[in-house]
């Protein structure tokens, strides 16, 4: 399931959060890659345990327990602390084609999650640089993405993915992963599926219409039924 998610920090947050970044030091992005991505990644990142980086992950973290789109469609039991990286074109930056860790743990929390989606959220507008795409390989194809500054994507994080090389400007983004309390993709994805049905059942006939209220019931059973907390 791939899941794009609008406006998940607004323009002037964006701004706000740019000027921050361009004021800090980056560093190897490698340093938070595995074994086998750290051969094919070729980016900067903010150092994650930075103060800089923990207070930008922080304010995401809270947009998005307020964001009903994002609530619906990963259904969140822990988020890591949101990464943040850049691709210069002047360094000839990409990231090939890999599949993120299982598992991640983080230092200074001492949280660790297993990966169960992937989240890429986008900081700089398509029309700053050129290539930097995101390209997820799923079971109907290659999906390339490059959203609008603030948006974010959702992905399996067992996706073979990759960042194509940046040949103008520069690409910024937050990056990071959650474990939902759905494990189970087919069941998060029905879920999802139908959660996107109510509402707009409500929209049509209200939230007190009977079979919008039953179908509500059915939509928390089988969270309850599938959760794992």
């Amino acid at each position: 399931m791939l899941v794009c998610v609008p406006n998940v920090l607004s323009k002037h947050d964006v701004a706000d959060f740019r000027r921050i970044m361009d004021a800090s030091s980056w560093e190897d992005g490698r340093s938070t890659a595995g074994a086998q991505s750290a051969l094919v990644k070729r980016n900067e990142q903010l150092p994650p345990d930075s103060e800089v980086a923990r207070r930008l992950g922080n304010r995401i973290v809270s947009a998005l327990s307020a964001n009903p789109r994002f609530l619906s469609a990963a259904i969140p039991l822990h988020i890591f602390p949101p990464l943040f990286n850049r691709y210069a074109s002047s360094d000839g930056h990409h990231f090939g084609i890999h599949v993120d860790n299982a598992v991640r743990g983080d230092r200074l929390t001492g949280l660790r999650i297993r990966t169960d989606l992937s989240v890429t959220l986008f900081l700089s507008e398509p029309e700053e640089y050129d290539g930097g795409e995101l390209v997820i390989e799923d079971t109907y194809g290659s999906h390339e993405i490059k959203l609008p500054a603030g948006d974010l994507v959702l992905y399996p994080a067992s996706s073979l993915h990759l960042v194509t090389p940046v040949t103008r400007g520069a690409r910024v983004a937050s990056f990071f992963w959650l474990q939902s309390m759905i494990r189970d993709i087919q069941a998060r994805s029905l879920i999802f599926d139908l959660d996107n049905s109510i509402q707009s059942l409500v929209e049509r006939l209200g939230r007190d219409d009977p079979e919008t209220v039953k179908l509500s019931g059915v939509y928390h059973n089988l969270i309850r039924h599938w959760a794992e907390v």
